[in-house]
């Protein structure tokens, strides 16, 4: 497969960047909403947290999951580093899977849950029991967001673990 210019790789790194910083902001801003949510005491204050965030993960954070997802594989195909040459590389595959899960489709399905259960009446008062166990799923979600993001970040700087041996080769000089 050709390989990319010099020029290209970095256009498309910092593609692969500015996608992977949203998807952190968004869980950032994921978390300062449901700070919010948990200790506000009005309604409507309560109610918009959970549709806003219901809205980022319909959009912004399908969009930027995917095209990080999308850039790290490029990235990875079109330069030396490899999809499977590189543990650290390894590593942040296996966080990115994790990240689909949580991200484009545990947050969707969470706070889906969550604005149907803010939408009934009488919610003002002790939140039902499906509400806090979906309550505390979300937090869940958006936490383990959050350090395995600052994780993909901290691993793809100090590229740690270092390269695989080739097996084949190994076995060929035995």
């Amino acid at each position: 497969m050709k390989k990319m210019t010099v020029k290209q790789r970095k256009w498309l790194l910092t593609l692969h960047l500015l996608f992977s910083a949203v998807m952190l902001g968004t869980a950032v801003i994921f978390l300062f909403l449901s700070i919010t949510a948990a200790v506000t005491e009005d309604e409507g204050i309560f109610r918009a947290c959970y549709s806003i965030m219901h809205r980022l993960s319909e959009k912004t954070v399908r969009v930027s999951t995917i095209a990080t997802l999308v850039t790290g594989i490029m990235l990875s195909v079109w330069t030396p580093w490899g999809l499977f040459k590189y543990y650290w590389i390894i590593v942040k595959e296996i966080l990115t899977l994790l990240l689909v899960i949580l991200g484009p489709v545990g947050m969707y399905f969470w706070t889906l849950q969550a604005v149907q259960y803010v939408s009934e009446p009488g919610m003002q008062g002790i939140p039902s029991p499906e509400f806090t166990v979906n309550n505390v799923q979300l937090w869940t979600g958006i936490i383990l967001q959050i350090v395995s993001l600052a994780g993909l970040f901290i691993i793809s700087v100090f590229k740690p673990w270092g390269a695989r041996r080739d097996r084949a080769r190994l076995n060929f000089k035995r």
